[in-house]
């Protein structure tokens, strides 16, 4: 019998097979079995499902009889915000000289569990989160200030040798490149018709770029206004070939093709948790910012989507409306539908 007001067995149980963070605090897994009760995200062994008994919250399982799980500790998932929470702030207000050690004393935990706790809450590390909002703010620093060292110091570093360590890969292209908008890189454009139509694809020497569809020149100079914009050549064309099959196959591994991205940390972490979602298969925009850690960042989740200058690749279309229904696209709902058919989408 289901115990929880708002949500059916199946899509609780859905939620566990997912082991999906956003439903932690909204029920819990009991297992009959075993006697224990989990959250939903817990990282053990699945039960079987006849075994299993849903939950409103720990106090109802306990009547039932059942005790808490050691390994996920269900009753803590409040007290486990707020301790992210506070770690977050403690890392912007230090600029990222928080250590681990000083958030867990800071959040009454110990260190290998907190650093658990943190990284449960929000896909990373405390270590690697930190270093993704000072690039993030790296970033930002380079477009707003006159010189890279200047923006090297506003960002938080404190030697040149640290920040160029720590942005070498991070930017797309240089530092110095980035804070003039792109201005001296080199980029290579074509279009090509495909069974989706007019489609242009633009690489720089490291990566895509851009793809799109039913776009022209002036759709990409709108985009890369200081780069200089070249036919593609003959290293464009075998790069070109790949693109198109992964067009015409978009349920095929793609991972070989080389990107060349920029955008915000947060911007990042949502094209990677596209790259992510299994071909065949959707993810509402709630459901993304839950998989990132913040279920309440749907909407920030959504402007990352829209900013993304390479579908396909980083499929975008594979977003869909709360409800399940297609959702907008960029590029028309016909294309989306039509990518989400041949990579078997039902």
């Amino acid at each position: 019998m289901n115990q929880i007001a708002d949500l059916t067995d199946d899509k609780a149980w859905e939620a566990v097979m997912r082991r999906d963070r956003a439903f932690d605090g909204r029920f819990v897994t009991g297992v009959l079995t075993t006697g224990i009760y989990c959250r939903p995200s817990c990282a053990a062994r699945h039960p079987t499902r006849k075994n299993v008994r849903f939950f409103a919250d720990g106090l109802a399982a306990q009547s039932a009889g059942l005790r808490a799980c050691k390994r996920c500790m269900p009753d803590d998932v409040g007290r486990d915000e707020a301790a992210v929470l506070k770690a977050i702030q403690a890392i912007k207000q230090r600029e990222g000289r928080a250590t681990l050690e000083h958030l867990a004393q800071l959040t009454g935990y110990s260190a290998a569990h907190f650093q658990r706790v943190f990284k449960r809450a929000t896909g990373m590390s405390p270590a690697v989160y930190t270093r993704a909002l000072r690039e993030e703010r790296a970033r930002e620093a380079l477009t707003a200030s006159n010189t890279v060292s200047d923006a090297m110091y506003d960002a938080g570093y404190e030697a040149p040798s640290r920040f160029y360590d720590a942005m070498e890969g991070k930017l797309g292209m240089a530092a110095s490149d980035w804070s003039k908008g792109g201005a001296g890189i080199t980029i290579h454009w074509a279009t090509v018709e495909t069974s989706l139509g007019t489609m242009l694809v633009a690489a720089t020497a490291k990566g895509v770029c851009c793809l799109s569809f039913n776009e022209g020149e002036e759709h990409l100079r709108a985009r890369f206004p200081k780069a200089e914009l070249r036919v593609g050549d003959e290293a464009f064309e075998k790069l070109l070939s790949q693109i198109v099959d992964a067009v015409e196959q978009p349920a095929s591994n793609n991972a070989h093709i080389p990107l060349d991205v920029k955008g915000t940390a947060f911007q990042q972490r949502v094209w990677q948790a596209l790259r992510d979602i299994p071909a065949g298969e959707t993810r509402s925009y709630g459901e993304l910012a839950a998989a990132l850690g913040n279920p309440k960042a749907s909407r920030a989740v959504g402007g990352a989507n829209g900013a993304n200058n390479i579908a396909v690749l980083i499929p975008c279309h594979r977003v869909v409306q709360g409800d399940g229904s297609l959702g907008g696209y960029a590029y028309g709902p016909d294309i989306k539908s039509e990518l989400l058919r041949r990579e078997g989408h039902k």
